[in-house]
């Protein structure tokens, strides 16, 4: 009987050095507070343009349904690109990190949003608003056990920003300019 090694071909990899000297950075000085910031601009009907650093224009837009163009994600979709993103970095990381070498990482995510509030302009009964459910599945194929794998989700979910962000209230404060 002859066996065959499975060949993994990795993700394009991350520096573990870097990791390590990204880590030592932040150890040095815990309480380190950024800030980000985001321009966001309406060009007209429900299409808006977001600036980030110096990058190209983000778009943000709505579905046919919601009166929108339907050029780009809508924002509760955006929504869960960023938590989907900040996932996939820290499990990435954390593979490296571990000696874990992934050679697919997709993440699949749904949120169930209740949507007939229209922005306040809608029904204004008393309801949840925003997404009050969030399901991620993650398609790993990968050197590591199945336990190795699950260790590393639970620890990659804990300490990803944007899933706090879900699960901690955060303050926040809108104003006029």
């Amino acid at each position: 009987m002859t066996t065959t090694a499975s060949v993994i071909t990795p993700l394009r990899p991350v520096s573990k050095d870097g990791l390590v000297a990204l880590a030592a950075k932040a150890q040095a000085n815990p309480n380190v507070i950024g800030t980000l910031k985001v321009k966001t601009v309406c060009e007209g009907q429900f299409r808006n343009l977001n600036y980030v650093r110096n990058l190209p224009e983000h778009v943000i837009d709505e579905p046919p349904t919601l009166l929108g163009e339907d050029t780009a994600p809508n924002p509760s979709e955006a929504l869960l690109a960023c938590l989907g993103s900040c996932l996939s970095v820290g499990i990435h990381a954390n593979a490296i990190m571990r000696g874990i070498t992934l050679s697919k990482l997709e993440l699949h995510l749904e949120g169930d949003i209740n949507i007939t509030g229209v922005w306040g302009i809608g029904d204004l009964s008393k309801k949840r608003l925003g997404i009050s459910a969030v399901r991620v599945k993650v398609d790993i194929e990968s050197d590591a056990t199945k336990e190795e794998l699950a260790e590393l989700l639970e620890h990659a979910n804990y300490w990803s920003p944007v899933a706090n962000t879900f699960r901690n209230p955060v303050d926040m404060e809108v104003s006029l300019a």
